[in-house]
């Protein structure tokens, strides 16, 4: 005799259970990085936001290079698959133009060899534009092959950044902007960090992008007293180890070992801020093309011989008896700018050598590279950042701002013409376009430091504002979750 199949209402028990385990079956995104993902933030808060807010497995297929942040590789329901760097040094020495062919070719098959054979199935592919080639067509290739959707995150245009080394008119420029159009359309969904870049990709693109604007996640804030003091004193030798010429930070006396810092001092377990401190200044900058490094040393250079000027100072006084008597407790009205600029980029060099030729009275510049962990502690401890991007496009805004905000930082950016959807002049920030502007910005808003700078502080209460207006768990669920929820169906 036949057993009868159960039934429930019309659907049989087998058919239940098999639709039961498929709404159970977590979802799986990939987030696809061509570059190094410790120096990727908006692609790791991505893949943090998939995990903890749309609680979906994350598997992040990106270059190696930097560690990103703690909270990344802690994350059980995230997953790094680290792919080879492609480097063709031999061949371009050759041929410019066929060792980017090449590297292109080479970087499409390992891209689709992780996409389709070494990570898991995932539901839906982010993919961080640019670069576009050949990204692009690789997500493109494997979302089609495994039946998965796409998503272009556009962060910029490739285009543009390749036209600043070969011009706008440039054959490969023109190739790479087809190529980045193309595929860029064939997208089942796409974010833009600016409303300017959404008009362009509607208008000019045939591409409709949800706007996510860029929001430091929790992680980011004011640093508090005693988070200064560790993070001064671990820093201690860098900050006070010259780059070149004996400075006025160089004449600390400071050590991990030691209860003061060039900043601080620790007294009997309470920690204090030094009325004689040098005032922090911090620049984040990627050491490209788009970002004009020489601007920053041309205004220190100025700030120190305009308040040498002020103060009546010739060039006969005796540098290092002024760095003692401010070290022992004098004050002046304007105080020591000590810039620390971080990043990793190739022009980095280039600007370190023109950094220890300089010999200034009032000014000490240092360059590092900071854990992920530090970062965000370097910004909450400063008193200023100075951003000098500017875009290649004219269509996407710095992060390195938006992260300076999230501290509770403000900020002069340097000018361009989407800036003031992130900098609100006299609010949270100020704007310059040249050396000078940025000088002037620096005097004025120092002077007085640390008590009496009252522009300064003005602006800093603006960045506090915008600092807990909106964090990036709140942007991306916002705007961004839709999305991802319509694309997967």
């Amino acid at each position: 005799m036949c057993t009868p199949m159960s039934f429930t209402g019309s659907i049989p028990v087998r058919r239940l259970t098999a639709m039961a385990e498929a709404t159970e079956r977590r979802k799986r995104a990939a987030v696809v990085v061509l570059g190094d993902i410790g120096r990727s933030p908006r692609m790791q808060y991505h893949s943090l936001s998939l995990a903890n807010q749309a609680s979906m497995e994350v598997d992040i297929v990106a270059n190696g290079g930097s560690d990103p942040h703690l909270s990344l590789r802690e994350n059980p329901s995230i997953h790094i698959h680290e792919m080879k760097t492609v480097q063709l040094t031999g061949i371009s020495k050759i041929s410019g133009a066929l060792a980017l062919l090449l590297k292109a070719v080479v970087q499409f098959i390992l891209l689709v060899w992780f996409l389709c054979f070494k990570i898991p199935r995932p539901d839906v592919f982010v993919v961080q534009n640019p670069p576009s080639v050949p990204t692009l067509a690789a997500v493109k290739l494997a979302s089609w092959l495994r039946g998965a959707k796409f998503i272009v995150d556009w962060h910029n245009f490739g285009y543009t950044l390749l036209g600043l080394s070969h011009g706008r008119s440039h054959i490969i420029v023109k190739i790479y902007f087809w190529f980045e159009k193309h595929f860029g359309r064939m997208a089942d969904g796409a974010f833009c960090v600016t409303k300017a870049m959404q008009h362009e990709l509607a208008q000019n693109w045939g591409i409709r992008a949800t706007v996510l604007y860029d929001q430091s996640p929790d992680f980011f804030h004011p640093a508090s007293l005693m988070e200064k003091h560790g993070l001064f004193s671990r820093l201690g030798n860098s900050i006070c180890s010259a780059m070149g010429n004996a400075d006025c930070i160089s004449v600390e006396e400071v050590g991990e070992h030691m209860n003061t810092t060039a900043f601080t001092s620790n007294i009997d377990g309470e920690v204090f801020l030094k009325p004689n401190r040098p005032a922090l200044v911090v620049s984040s900058t990627s050491w490209t093309p788009d970002e004009d490094f020489s601007i920053l040393l041309e205004a220190a250079l100025m700030y120190d011989r305009r308040v040498a000027a002020a103060l009546g100072e010739d060039d006969s006084m005796d540098e290092e008896q002024l760095w003692i008597d401010i070290k022992n407790g004098k004050q002046f009205v304007y105080p020591r700018l000590l810039f620390i600029i971080t990043g990793k980029g190739p022009d980095r060099k280039k600007y370190e050598d023109q950094i220890k030729r300089l010999k200034l009275r009032r000014v000490a510049l240092r360059t590092m590279w900071l854990a992920s962990e530090d970062y965000p502690l370097l910004l909450g401890s400063a008193d200023l950042g100075v951003s000098l991007h500017t875009s290649s496009s004219g269509l996407d805004l710095p992060m390195k701002v938006v992260d300076m905000f999230g501290c509770g930082l403000p900020v002069c950016a340097a000018s361009f013409s989407c800036i003031e959807e992130l900098v609100k002049v006299n609010k949270n920030g100020l704007l310059f376009s040249t050396s000078s502007e940025l000088a002037d910005e620096l005097m004025m808003l120092f002077k007085g430091f640390p008590e009496e700078c009252n522009a300064l502080k003005s602006l800093k209460e603006g960045a506090m504002k915008s600092a807990s207006s909106s964090k990036w768990s709140t942007e991306w669920e916002t705007n961004a979750l839709p999305l991802v929820n319509q694309v997967i169906g």
